[in-house]
């Protein structure tokens, strides 16, 4: 005879009686589960969409935003179903979720920690919105992540790239697809070994907060481990748009590589003071002088033009990829907007599916339901192929993209030439890991 048993968050759930051996399912139900942070009582559910739309990566925003309205439609059951007709889970049925229409609220984040918090804030508090995703900064992310976790919300990170946010900062109701700096640096040391070889020194310019820490130190340990040196690591301000007084001192300092450890506005910016001091053309220690952007995006090299050809760097996921995933996003994008999608507007566009599809799976909206289904996930079909959701700390584990800007592009599109998807298994990391020490992932707060 079946009955009601408590999971280990504290929630009901139906289950065979218990026995050794037994596997109990894992089945969360409206009426089993306890009263949560704004559980829909009507006929629709609402989400929360908190993206930058000004400050320095309203770029970014701007195509997750965009994102997010498509997965909303998709979810619904309007236009061609996008990546839902792909991914490997096949609970979402483009019925809502949990047969309840999706609508949305948004705020706008503004590249400031506080500003996102109050937006977020307001979408639970007035809104009552059961989830809350965006971002593209990492403080703005790790800053609402934490608010998420003591209003009982889920938060699904969009643009974050730094360690801590599944590192030190990390919250059980906190959930991240993107991949992280360490990421990137185990993807792109070893293909800056081969093309630039192992006898270099580094100069870094870094963005002043947490993702530029964890992104440069990432870095810096990747390439040292190949035989490179660094010569300085300099902090840069997020607000600054002239980077001459922070490029100037890199022509006498002996580097012949400038690393830019900044994204957005901040690295078109910083990238083309560094053109504009001639360090392109220089020949620094016998060595032709080269420049290096860790975390690239399309909407960041559009905006650099012409500086970007020739300079690697890492990336998510990029519209090129031909897998049935990535081509089947990119073309209901591209129908929609015009244009083809970022690798924000990608990775925003997974999160909101693999939340609902989390939420049809538990059968419930409650964020401790959500997040064990969340939890140890294996998936594919979403443009990064086989994926896998660690438990442990919530970070996504998947393939990580080298990319070069291209000599000849053939559009405004056409800028970056992916040049190795690097496999998941060489970007995998412990869960202690040092990179990512200090927190504790904590218990699941549903709320009230």
């Amino acid at each position: 005879m079946s009955k009601l048993i408590m999971n280990r968050r504290g929630l009901l759930k139906s289950g065979a009686a218990v026995g050794a051996g037994v596997a109990l399912p894992t089945i969360f139900t409206a009426s089993s589960a306890a009263a949560y942070t704004n559980e829909p009582t009507g006929g629709a559910v609402t989400l929360g969409f908190n993206v930058p739309q000004t400050g320095p990566y309203a770029d970014e925003g701007a195509d997750e935003l965009r994102a997010y309205m498509l997965a909303v439609k998709h979810l619904n059951g309007e236009g061609d179903g996008g990546m839902m007709n792909t991914f490997s889970s096949k609970a979402l049925q483009g019925n809502g979720i949990l047969g309840k229409k999706v609508e949305y609220v948004t705020g706008d984040t503004q590249t400031k920690s506080d500003a996102a918090r109050a937006s977020a804030q307001s979408m639970i508090q007035k809104d009552g919105a059961v989830m809350i995703t965006g971002g593209s900064s990492s403080g703005v992310a790790i800053a609402v992540q934490g608010l998420c976790q003591e209003a009982g919300i889920i938060f699904m990170a969009g643009l974050t790239h730094s360690n801590d946010t599944t590192g030190k900062d990390k919250k059980a109701n906190g959930f991240r697809h993107f991949f992280n700096g360490y990421m990137s640096g185990a993807a792109l040391a070893p293909v800056l070994a081969d093309m630039y070889g192992t006898d270099r020194a580094a100069y870094h310019l870094t963005a002043d907060y947490t993702w530029g820490w964890t992104q440069q130190e990432s870095i810096q340990a990747a390439t040292e481990a190949k035989g490179w040196s660094t010569v300085a690591n300099v902090l840069t301000p997020l607000t600054a748009t002239d980077f001459s007084s922070y490029v100037a001192p890199v022509l006498n300092s002996g580097a012949d590589v400038l690393v830019l450890n900044h994204y957005g506005g901040n690295m078109v910016n910083s990238l083309t003071s560094a053109v504009q001091f001639g360090l392109r053309d220089k020949m620094v220690n016998g060595k032709n002088f080269e420049i290096v952007v860790p975390l690239y995006s399309r909407l960041m090299a559009r905006g650099a033009g012409e500086n970007v050809k020739g300079i690697f760097g890492s990336t998510n996921w990029h519209w090129s990829l031909q897998d049935e995933g990535s081509k089947a996003f990119v073309k209901s994008f591209g129908e929609e907007y015009g244009f083809p999608p970022s690798q924000a507007a990608h990775t925003t566009y997974c999160q909101t599916l693999l939340y609902a599809d989390a939420c049809e799976r538990a059968g419930t909206f409650n964020p401790c339901g959500v997040g064990e289904a969340l939890e140890g996930f294996d998936f594919d079909g979403l443009g990064n192929g086989p994926t896998h959701y660690r438990a442990e700390d919530h970070q996504c584990f998947k393939d990580v993209l080298v990319v070069r800007g291209k000599e000849n592009p053939t559009s405004e599109f056409d800028l970056l030439e992916v040049v190795q998807v690097t496999p998941r298994a060489q970007v995998e990391y412990a869960v202690d890991h040092p990179m990512f020490a200090g927190g504790a992932l904590g218990a699941c707060n549903p709320g009230s």
